[in-house]
């Protein structure tokens, strides 16, 4: 005989009633995991501003993290009794330490002297350990104060795959609104505190919830408004602590300071000049900058006789592109740059407008914030010179644009005749890296001259220029120039023996030696 089915309606009752209690729990998993990984992002960006090479301090990060996640999940067998009390405070301690801790790696930062990384790195990975290991205590606890109070409505497969999905969940929502709402928005210190805030609201509902089970519950609610009220003071005083940290970080005042989806950006006022950083590295500082862009420019431009169609290739602060304008002959000037903060800014501010000659609202010039490296992959018209003026290969992200296969790109849009020009760091500090960059260039079939500078805020400083043809020495240069003059352009391209050419392979993207070189020659100094 067989048994009548299930009947559907008389189940569905049962199964839809989800508790209050059950239905925080699981609300609480999706907030747990937005703030865990917050707090490994806010490590890594951090790193990534304070120590440089971004690609290593996240990877070392993140790597870091989730071995003390693994090491918090397994400590939480030896958790048996009062599951709640302990979920408490575990949340508490998670929210005050992951919420404060970029205040903390800023402050650290700035108070230590400029050369000792080894006790800021100490702390930065004892504070990734000690988040990681309670985040990975949240998930063990919330799933056992679920299997308690509601195991008659949960097998274990069907109680995992609920939490982890609102785990994952969590996880996706805070990887898209870290890079661009969270950081843009609010800045790292901020963004910490405000997800601290979230770790105790979770701790403050439980308590709530299960106000009946545990021991004193009114000096959780004390220990609770401690923790807010901490969090609150560091969201209100952010701006405060940012502003005298980075001025003590950077000798000077911080007059512009904004975290853009690619990088902190910094300009500094003093007695001496303006000074602009991005993530912690100097690009350029008022009193001597021309020397490195009159330098950049005026060989490729001058050489060429009579460029008209010119592209500049990073250089968002629109100085290059001021020099570029000297040339009456210019018809169009395309500057591509990925941030469009930094853009933005040498484009609106006054003090900054007025170092660049207003040279991005000029009619000519064209401002595209992209990634050169796909960027270039589009068909264009062929330009007469092209400018490469990108940070220094500290990483991989920028190793790319220093690569053969990048060098291709560049050299299928620049014209017949024309001339491309990179800056390429110091000859005299990282001699290796400056003739890889030649290598590299020579690698894709282009002729190249090698060149330097004083420019006394960096030292030494490497150019290279490079095209299907010899470059010439110019007859002429336009008038007005600070550094350049044409009886002193031969003393360039003279290299004593301390800055003479290495044997160096090409940089190509399968193998990026370029970054390891620079990385071991820049370090060196440290």
């Amino acid at each position: 005989m067989q048994s009548a089915p299930p009947n559907p309606a008389a189940a569905a009752p049962a199964a839809a009633r989800i508790a209050p209690a059950e239905l925080a729990l699981l609300a609480s998993v999706f907030v747990i995991a937005a703030c865990g990984l917050v707090y490994e992002l806010a490590a890594g960006a951090l790193a990534s501003y304070l120590l440089g090479d971004s690609v290593l301090q996240f990877s070392t990060v993140i790597g870091t993290y989730l071995f003390a996640m693994g090491l918090g999940s397994w400590l939480s067998r030896y958790v048996e009794h009062q599951l709640v009390a302990q979920f408490l405070r575990i949340e508490l301690l998670v929210g005050l330490v992951g919420g404060l801790m970029p205040a903390a790696l800023f402050v650290s930062h700035s108070l230590l002297p400029p050369l000792a990384q080894g006790p800021f790195r100490t702390l930065l990975y004892a504070l990734v350990l000690l988040v990681g290991a309670l985040v990975g205590l949240e998930i063990p606890l919330v799933m056992r104060i679920l299997k308690r109070h509601f195991s008659e409505r949960y097998a274990l497969r069907d109680l995992v795959s609920q939490v982890l999905t609102f785990d994952y969940l969590g996880a996706l929502a805070v990887a898209l609104a870290f890079p661009l709402l969270l950081v843009p928005q609010l800045g790292l210190i901020r963004t910490g505190a405000f997800f601290g805030l979230l770790n105790a609201a979770v701790a403050a509902w439980a308590l709530w919830l299960f106000r009946g089970e545990l021991r004193r519950p009114r000096a959780w609610a004390l220990a609770c408004a401690g923790v807010v009220a901490c969090l609150g003071a560091a969201m209100a005083g952010a701006e405060r602590l940012t502003t005298w940290s980075e001025d003590r970080f950077y000798g000077d005042r911080a007059i512009l300071s904004e975290s853009s989806p690619y990088q902190r950006i910094v300009v500094t006022s003093g007695p001496a000049g303006v000074r602009l950083f991005l993530n912690g590295n100097l690009q350029f500082h008022s009193r001597d900058e021309y020397r490195y862009h009159e330098a950049l420019v005026h060989p490729a431009m001058a050489a060429h006789g009579a460029p008209r169609r010119v592209l500049v290739l990073g250089g968002g602060d629109g100085l290059a592109v001021r020099e570029i304008l000297k040339y009456p002959g210019v018809e169009r000037v395309t500057l591509v740059d990925l941030d469009a903060n930094v853009t933005r800014l040498f484009a609106a501010q006054p003090l900054l407008r007025e170092l660049n000659g207003d040279a991005l609202r000029s009619p000519k010039v064209e401002v595209v914030n992209a990634d050169a490296f796909q960027w270039l992959e589009q068909p264009h018209e062929p330009w007469d010179v092209i400018v490469i003026d990108f940070p220094d290969p500290s990483n991989f992200s920028l190793g790319k644009l220093y690569t053969t296969t990048f060098y291709q790109r560049v050299d299928q849009r620049l014209a017949a005749g024309g001339y491309l020009v990179v800056q390429t760091s110091s000859p005299l500090i990282a001699r290796r890296s400056f003739w890889t960059v030649a290598a590299t260039l020579e690698a894709v079939g282009l002729a190249v001259t090698p060149y330097h500078a004083h420019v006394p805020s960096f030292g030494e400083w490497g150019f290279i220029v490079a095209g299907r043809r010899p470059w010439r020495m110019p007859d002429a240069l336009p008038a007005g120039l600070r550094f350049l003059t044409l009886e002193g352009l031969p003393a360039l391209l003279h290299f004593p023996p301390d800055m003479a050419r290495l044997p160096a392979e090409p940089n190509r993207l399968s193998n990026q030696v370029l970054v390891h070189t620079f990385e071991r020659e820049w370090g060196a100094l440290h």
